[in-house]
């Protein structure tokens, strides 16, 4: 098929709304400060903002269940920096086209990388958290592998993978894009989207609702409280839901 052809055959299928949806990126400019909306994310924790995404009628916002975080740590909170990487024998322009990557991001990213699948090779090691750390950059979540364990632990950089191995990513894998839409498990990310992580995993705020979901999960967050407050004061279960509260 001619490229003539298959633009005639796209048009004809009328796909500009699902371009839209999949490849879109906001720019919302938000109301409250970036640095303060996530110091108030990182107050909270990521199930509360998967009950609050259910509100919104999104269920499938949380990483998939086999991407763990390396290590106990503080909630953290940051927008997307998406990566997207595939098996590949090719090397040539690859550590060229990392450093160009890796020149792009800045201070409060959260990188997100999707690999593909790839279950060879590493997409995050030592010295990217060195260098990642060094520009700022919140944490990383690797739909992948990881390496350097012993030098990412101390460094206390928040780190969530899906495998450990000694393999390298040269020639075994292909940085292909960055800053571009993705989709890791059933969670579509883009750049920009507010990024919340802690033990349980890591939840994906669409940037356009990220005001709107902070506010209900604080209000929701003062609400817990109470209820915690009433079981500890010794208040019944017809007590407690009679109140308002939930278990």
């Amino acid at each position: 098929m001619s490229a003539d052809q298959l633009r005639a055959e796209v048009g004809m299928m009328k796909l500009e709304k699902l371009i839209a949806a999949r490849e879109t990126v906001s720019d919302a400019v938000l109301s409250i400060p970036e640095k303060e909306l996530i110091a108030r994310y990182e107050k909270l924790y990521t199930g509360l903002v998967s009950d609050v995404m259910r509100e919104f009628a999104l269920l499938d916002q949380a990483m998939p269940g086999s991407i763990q975080a390396l290590r106990p740590g503080p909630v953290v909170a940051g927008f997307a920096f998406t990566v997207k990487s595939a098996p590949n024998v090719k090397i040539t322009g690859e550590m060229a086209f990392r450093a160009t990557m890796l020149e792009t991001l800045g201070e409060d990213h959260f990188v997100m990388w999707d690999s593909s699948g790839d279950e060879k090779g590493t997409m995050w090691g030592g010295v990217m958290t060195a260098t990642a750390k060094k520009m700022g950059v919140k944490g990383a979540c690797i739909d992948g592998g990881i390496r350097d364990t012993a030098q990412i632990i101390p460094a206390e950089f928040p780190v969530f993978y899906r495998y450990r191995s000694p393999n390298g990513s040269l020639g075994r894998c292909l940085i292909t894009h960055y800053q571009i839409p993705i989709k890791i498990g059933d969670v579509t990310v883009k750049p920009g989207d507010l990024i919340v992580g802690d033990g349980d995993g890591v939840v994906v705020v669409p940037r356009d609702i990220c005001v709107d979901v902070l506010l209900r999960a604080e209000e929701m967050h003062a609400g817990e409280l109470k209820i915690f407050s009433w079981v500890e004061q010794g208040d019944s279960i017809s007590d407690i839901t009679g109140k308002g509260g939930y278990f």
